[in-house]
């Protein structure tokens, strides 16, 4: 007990001297740290030069705490935006559906009204079953035959541009060979300067453009039509538009959406007019009156 009770005697005054020490030392820093003078200046930013690197350690948990803060915060922005994104998805969705589904009666409300894109062309509109399926030959197939009419090497749009030809014709279905494929090649016109080309398919979507008359005259950009010439398609028919290819040859950029086939309008080409008296287009032949042939008779 006698221990105890000395030890106690010695605590009580240490620990008021320890405390009267710092009380002294944080009296001293506010002074030191309040007195304007050059002298005491140089010696605060002596201080704070010596000790406030070597506390680098000691930020770093804060440092540290404050970057995740951060990080928080960018995480939660990425979220909403995650979101914001997600619904936005859904909404084209669903635009995309509500686009597909007038795209579809827009092409049977044209095929019941069968709308005349010229007195002598219609069409009859069929509707994407397969693809080839085969890297080295570019097809479709249509779900309309000789049932519907349909005869071999017609052309096929859809809607917008031409897509290809009639390449096979069954009872009820057709196959339609594209114009990217290699087998394809049809004459074309490029506007406005009106040189004649051929459009060779080469299992690309940016088939080139060959044997053109002059490439001088042709920029990126003109309007690729057909030409109607050999009598393979009708004239003006949209193919699309002259693009530069990374090799430097002209290709034409196709106006058909070939990414999205799902109808395709087979033309009713009729074959061109054979024209055997030119004159007769310009001066039709008129009955001559009985009495001039008889005044020219007496005259005789």
């Amino acid at each position: 007990m006698a221990k105890d009770r000395n030890s106690n005697d010695f605590v009580g005054p240490i620990r008021r001297l320890l405390v009267g020490l710092f009380v002294l030392f944080l009296f001293g820093t506010f002074l030191v740290w309040r007195i304007d003078s050059p002298r005491v200046e140089r010696f605060r930013l002596a201080v704070i030069d010596r000790v406030v690197p070597s506390f680098d350690w000691a930020m770093a948990p804060v440092t540290g705490v404050a970057n995740l803060a951060s990080d928080f915060q960018s995480y939660q922005q990425l979220a909403e935006q995650n979101d914001d994104l997600r619904r936005e998805l859904q909404q084209m969705k669903a635009w995309k559906e509500a686009a597909l589904q007038l795209e579809q009666e827009n092409a049977r409300l044209l095929d019941l009204n069968n709308v005349r894109l010229d007195p002598q062309l219609t069409y009859v509109t069929g509707v994407v079953m397969t693809d080839s399926g085969s890297p080295f030959r570019q097809s479709v197939l249509l779900n309309v035959g000789a049932r519907d009419g349909i005869v071999d090497g017609w052309p096929t749009m859809d809607g917008i541009g031409l897509v290809g030809r009639i390449s096979g014709v069954g009872q009820e279905t057709s196959r339609v060979l594209l114009l990217t494929d290699t087998s394809s090649r049809i004459p074309v016109t490029i506007q406005p300067s009106g040189q004649k080309a051929i459009l060779a398919g080469d299992n690309t979507l940016n088939p080139p453009i060959e044997f053109l008359e002059d490439a001088d005259l042709v920029r990126p950009g003109d309007r690729v039509v057909s030409s109607g010439d050999g009598g393979v398609f009708p004239a003006d028919l949209l193919v699309g538009q002259v693009a530069l290819g990374s090799d430097r040859r002209l290709r034409v950029r196709l106006s058909a959406d070939y990414g999205r086939l799902e109808f395709l309008r087979v033309l009713r080409s009729r074959p061109h007019e054979m024209i055997a008296d030119p004159g007769g287009l310009l001066s039709p032949a008129t009955a001559v009156p009985p009495d001039i042939e008889a005044a020219e008779a007496t005259d005789g």
